[in-house]
């Protein structure tokens, strides 16, 4: 059954289109993995499937209700969002940070219910925080803090989890510390997670299902086994690369080992697509 759903979604800065016509299905109860080049449009996609930015034109569709038309609190009870580079205030600590995620449920300026202790002490126990729970935020590792993020969008108690590029910034050790906690999260919760990810073997590797994007448009859909061919690599991220099964879990894996003849001349014209975004929202 499939929840969440976009239907004919145009998103523009002001007149310029990033995405045209998009129509996009993510699997309930599946982690999505949305990957492209830098500058295809997968971040956009991502935070306006998550109501942060209105559509153009077309709608984004959960439980086929229009979700632009319901309330901020209404949404936040069934999805949460992580950003890329998310910040706390100084000296916050990770207890504090995770209760923000009972906003949703909150009436007014009233304490904190027994409900919302329990989903918040339920957040830290499953990302395994318990030590640091009164440590103040900015005094964790990169993995630690991307963990406490991660906390405080499960206490908001959602079905759907969206990460904008989770694993940015962090060395191996602690990217493969913030995958397999959101492996854990699918498995034993049964949770939509929808991820923003640059590492194409880490999207191999845990999700099961791929959207490959390219200039807002969606070049290739389905399983890794479907998605990652030399044929949509080439196309889409202009590299030749081999695709060898994992030795230990038989997902296809990315082996690039060239630059084709247009990907140079294509990352011009992208950076230049970026640039002219960028002073646009400026």
């Amino acid at each position: 059954m499939t929840r969440l759903i976009t239907s004919a979604l145009d998103v523009a800065y002001e007149e310029r289109l990033i995405v045209k016509g998009l129509n996009l299905s993510i699997p309930t109860g599946k982690i999505t993995a949305l990957v492209g080049s830098n500058g295809s449009g997968k971040s956009t996609i991502l935070k306006t499937m998550a109501r942060i930015m209105k559509p153009k034109a077309g709608q984004v569709l959960l439980d086929g209700k229009s979700i632009h038309q319901q309330t901020t609190k209404e949404v936040a009870r069934q999805l949460a969002i992580l950003p890329q580079n998310p910040t706390a205030p100084d000296g916050l600590t990770v207890k504090e940070l995770i209760s923000y995620g009972r906003f949703p449920y909150q009436k007014g300026f009233g304490n904190l219910s027994k409900q919302d202790h329990e989903a918040i002490q339920s957040a830290i126990e499953v990302t395994g925080l318990l030590e640091f729970a009164d440590r103040a935020v900015d005094h964790l590792s990169g993995g630690q803090r991307q963990r406490a993020w991660i906390a405080m969008a499960l206490a908001q108690d959602t079905d759907i989890l969206f990460l904008d590029e989770p694993t940015t910034f962090l060395d191996m050790a602690h990217q493969l510390e913030v995958l397999k906690l959101l492996q854990k999260l699918n498995e034993t919760e049964g949770r939509t997670i929808v991820m923003v990810v640059h590492d194409l073997n880490h999207a191999t590797r845990y999700a099961q299902h791929m959207v490959c994007i390219k200039q807002g448009n969606v070049l290739g859909e389905g399983s890794p086994q479907e998605v990652m061919t030399p044929d949509l690599l080439r196309n889409v991220f202009g590299i030749e690369a081999d695709i060898v099964p994992d030795p230990r879990t038989g997902v296809p894996l990315c082996l690039p080992y060239e630059l084709t003849r247009m990907s140079l001349c294509e990352e011009k014209q992208e950076m230049e697509a970026m640039a002219q975004v960028a002073s646009t929202i400026a």
